[in-house]
């Protein structure tokens, strides 16, 4: 019975170091992420695109499965 104890104690120890890995890493690279401008302006001061059409044409990308063949944010820069 104590053996089992012992190991259920080291994997519940396993579980908490690997998730607490996940969350800290998870949090860096959220906060790492690239921002998006609110708007793109050309040079003669027209709108060009707002940041919702850039969010938007991003999620377009990543339901054609564009994700896959990018990099990690899923821009498609390896296209």
């Amino acid at each position: 019975m104590k053996t089992e104890k012992k190991l259920w104690l080291g994997f519940a120890s396993v579980m908490i170091l690997s998730f607490a890995v996940l969350i800290y890493y998870g949090i860096e690279i959220y906060q790492a992420a690239p921002p998006v401008p609110e708007k793109v302006i050309t040079t003669d001061g027209s709108l060009l695109m707002t940041g919702q059409d850039i969010k938007d044409g991003q999620n377009v990308w990543q339901s054609m499965g564009g994700q896959e063949v990018g990099t990690i944010w899923g821009h498609g820069a390896y296209v």
